[in-house]
């Protein structure tokens, strides 16, 4: 069966479970601790794949990747994606299981880009003005790039304003080679 299909199944089962249980923002805080722990760690996919390692501490391996405090759901799901020896798409039913969250609660994760660090202020307003566009809620990350000189980048869904200096000035460039 396909990789995406099966991931899909998984979360999804997996996100009804946890919105039955009214415990879907505690799972959905597992899940991003998860995937980030794949992403942080880039050996933790080799030896969970690893046929050698016993599974019982592949188990423990992977319930530790989950947090601190992981819901009581989240290691019981741990623990049927080992029984079903699913363990090596688990990076992916995370993933899965964030994208169907994120459908859910109508939640759009923006980013904004700026060459120097800016207020909490300032960051609370273009946090608004996105959710007054996207009418739902927004995960919202900054980023300080020092290479766009001044201004801004703001991204979001398929939406990218792109009002740095940097920019302005390869256009000129580019009118200037004309």
């Amino acid at each position: 069966m396909d990789l995406g299909v099966i991931s899909v199944r998984y979360a999804r089962a997996l996100l009804k479970s946890a919105t039955e249980l009214k415990i879907e923002d505690q799972v959905y805080k597992d899940m991003t601790t998860l995937a980030e722990s794949y992403v942080q760690v880039p050996a933790l996919r080799s030896t969970i794949d690893n046929p050698m390692l016993q599974k019982d501490k592949k188990q423990h391996l992977l319930v530790t990747a989950l947090g601190k405090t992981p819901q009581e759901l989240s290691k019981r799901f741990v623990a049927l994606v080992m029984k079903e020896d699913r363990e090596s798409t688990l990076q992916f039913m995370a993933a899965s299981y964030i994208t169907l969250y994120r459908q859910q609660k109508n939640i759009t994760r923006g980013k904004l880009t700026t060459a120097v660090a800016v207020s909490p202020a300032t960051e609370a307003k273009m946090k608004q003005m996105v959710e007054a566009k996207t009418q739902g809620t927004v995960e919202f990350t900054t980023e300080v790039d020092p290479s766009i000189i001044g201004g801004f980048v703001l991204e979001y869904d398929t939406y990218r304003m792109d009002a740095s200096v940097k920019s302005k000035l390869n256009k000129i460039l580019v009118e200037l080679k004309k």
